[in-house]
């Protein structure tokens, strides 16, 4: 049994999506999309495959925020650099055997100078082995639907089996902004990693868009030969963030000459509107046999809509579907969602809705007393 709530909304605003020409002349494939939205604006031979180089390492920071999100691992951790982890070529923050880093100091290296030893040692201290790690980034791939993608290592360095598809690397990197501390790290433009011995190793980000470009705070970039000058990118301006990713370009200027143009086009071109802000308060449903008898339910994320500057206006309306929810019900549980429609109906749009506040299950006390009230006045339990 649901519960459901309708009620109209009268924000008037566009809704047709209309792609351009070629922005991307430099490369290979590329994708550009809103993030709140996760509407595509732009591609070009998104799902073709291809090497990703060190746009591997989003895949590895999202498994090492996940860990860090789940109480698995800490920033303040110890990480001790094993043999494997200090032999690694590439590019690299030059870890020696046994040095001893935090977490959050390996995260810089990963992040700012796309460390490989860095990566590694991260690996193995999350999944106790690289293999299990690649193993873990194989088995994320696939629950993000990713038929695409498949690694053979956390850092990107060529192999024949490791590659990925700008439309897959775009949802990796979807689902890597939702553990918005990583913007932290990726947003550093310069910065020093102090090592044991006292001396210091200068950071600075392979990303010169995040110092260049405004707006941008992330995410990874990538080179091989095999892979060519590949770029994961993300900016903010106002209440829109644009994600982008070039594949295949064959130089680092002409990379970023690509993401540029894509990106100006995302920012000029389409807005965003915030039709209802996350936490908003939608009412109070019924809990079956809780310590109290109704909890207030509210988005998990902000109602966005994404249009063109141009575009004729519409109105939306919502539907709120809720489960029936019985105790015991945790803080931030999902216990149904809010429908956005367009004039015709049409579902355009779904949002989590959470409730935020822990509620228990009532005492045998409480639900006798709860039984009397109904037998007198007809209260449900």
């Amino acid at each position: 049994m649901k519960q459901f709530i309708l009620f109209l909304c009268a924000f008037f605003i566009g809704t047709s999506m209309v792609y351009a020409e070629d922005l991307t002349p430099n490369s290979e494939s590329a994708i550009l999309l809103e993030v709140s939205t996760g509407k595509v604006i732009y591609e070009k031979n998104s799902n073709q495959k291809l090497a990703p180089a060190s746009m591997t390492k989003v895949m590895s920071m999202l498994l090492i925020m996940e860990a860090i999100d789940n109480g698995k691992l800490t920033m303040e951790d110890d990480v001790v650099i094993s043999d494997n982890a200090s032999s690694m070529g590439g590019s690299q923050i030059f870890l020696q055997t046994g040095e001893k880093y935090k977490v959050k100091e390996l995260m810089k290296g990963i992040a700012i100078a796309s460390g490989n030893d860095a990566v590694v040692a991260m690996a193995e201290k999350v999944h106790g082995s690289v293999a299990s790690f690649v193993e873990a980034m194989n088995n994320k791939a696939k629950a993000l639907g990713l038929t695409g993608t498949h690694f053979d290592n956390p850092h990107g360095l060529e192999s024949e089996n490791h590659y990925t598809t700008a439309r897959d690397m775009s949802v990796m990197a979807l689902e890597l902004l939702k553990h918005e501390k990583i913007l932290e790290f990726t947003s550093i433009y310069e910065d020093y990693l102090k090592k044991p011995d006292g001396s210091s190793i200068w950071l600075v980000n392979t990303n010169r868009l995040v110092r260049f470009y405004e707006g941008v705070d992330g995410l990874k970039t990538g080179f091989t030969n095999e892979a060519g000058y590949c770029i994961t990118t993300t900016a903010k301006r106002g209440d829109m963030r644009l994600l982008s990713v070039v594949m295949k370009a064959q130089t680092s200027d002409l990379r970023s000459k690509d993401t540029v143009t894509m990106l100006n086009y995302g920012f000029n071109t389409y807005k965003l509107d915030v039709l209802l802000e996350k936490e908003k308060e939608l009412g109070e449903v019924k809990v079956e046999k809780g310590s109290q008898k109704n909890v207030k339910v509210y988005l998990e994320q902000d109602v966005t809509i994404l249009s063109r500057v141009t575009d004729s206006n519409e109105t939306f309306d919502y539907h709120l579907v809720v489960d029936d929810i019985k105790a015991p019900v945790e803080k931030g549980e999902k216990v149904g969602y809010l429908e956005v429609m367009d004039n015709e109906g049409n579902i355009i749009k779904e949002v989590n809705v959470v409730v935020n506040e822990e509620v228990s299950s009532a005492s045998f006390l409480t639900l006798f007393g709860r039984v009397l009230s109904l037998f007198t006045s007809g209260t449900s339990l």
